[in-house]
């Protein structure tokens, strides 16, 4: 059984979708944001790094959600190529959305949604550049149904998590048609929204948990 910590944000639901897409059993411990959970000593013991997601298997804690969806991948065989260059193709287009789509619509969301003050040079940098990333998928998917070819993988359900957002970042999908049909598509995959409800709208507390296999929920 894998435990699973998490909230309701796109890096948390990378990993309850993945989850979902293998049929692993695991159990969620949603943490309070707003409580700083996540900053508690015994989940730094988890995550040095003191953020959501991190994952438990076996004793083997796992931090970092690329990190994390690379591993569930290798442990299961599946949504990514055993192919070198097929693989690589995979994890070209998950760090794409590791060191790019993530961190731009992320401060697109603190600057546009949080910021106590509004500051109309952050926002449209923000902004311009998740469009413009938002763009270079719109293109990548004219030529593949997927992200990264013929074949859904981990780097679809990444960039899919932050991709789906793009109204609460405050930018705009007008003329990516490639996008939308592929937003579209990988939302209406079971797994994806049964992962996607997990943990449930609300800010939980770590007392609150669930255990799930294939997507069966079961209250404890």
């Amino acid at each position: 059984m894998i435990d699973l910590y998490t909230a309701e944000t796109p890096n948390g639901w990378k990993i309850s979708i993945a989850l979902e897409e293998m049929g692993l059993p695991y159990k969620v411990h949603a943490l309070a944001l707003s409580k700083a959970e996540q900053k508690a000593d015994w989940y730094l013991e988890i995550n040095p790094n003191g953020r959501i997601p991190a994952i438990v298997d076996d004793g083997f804690p796992i931090f970092e959600s690329g990190a994390i969806l690379i591993y569930l991948a290798e442990k299961t065989g599946k949504l990514l190529p055993v192919d070198v260059k097929a693989g690589s193709r995979v994890i070209q287009w998950l760090m794409f959305q590791m060191s790019g789509l993530g961190p731009m619509m992320g401060q697109a969301n603190v600057f546009f949604r949080y910021f106590p003050e509004k500051i109309p040079a952050a926002i449209d940098r923000y902004q311009r550049e998740s469009r413009r990333l938002l763009e270079v998928l719109n293109t990548q998917l004219g030529k593949n149904e997927y992200v990264a070819g013929p074949d859904y993988s981990i780097a679809d359900i990444a960039n899919w998590c932050w991709a789906h957002t793009y109204e609460w970042s405050g930018v705009s999908i007008d003329g990516l048609d490639n996008l939308r049909r592929w937003l579209d598509l990988v939302g209406s995959r079971p797994a994806v929204q049964r992962g996607k409800a997990i943990p449930p709208p609300a800010d939980l507390g770590a007392q609150d948990e669930k255990t799930l296999e294939g997507g069966r929920k079961l209250l404890i």
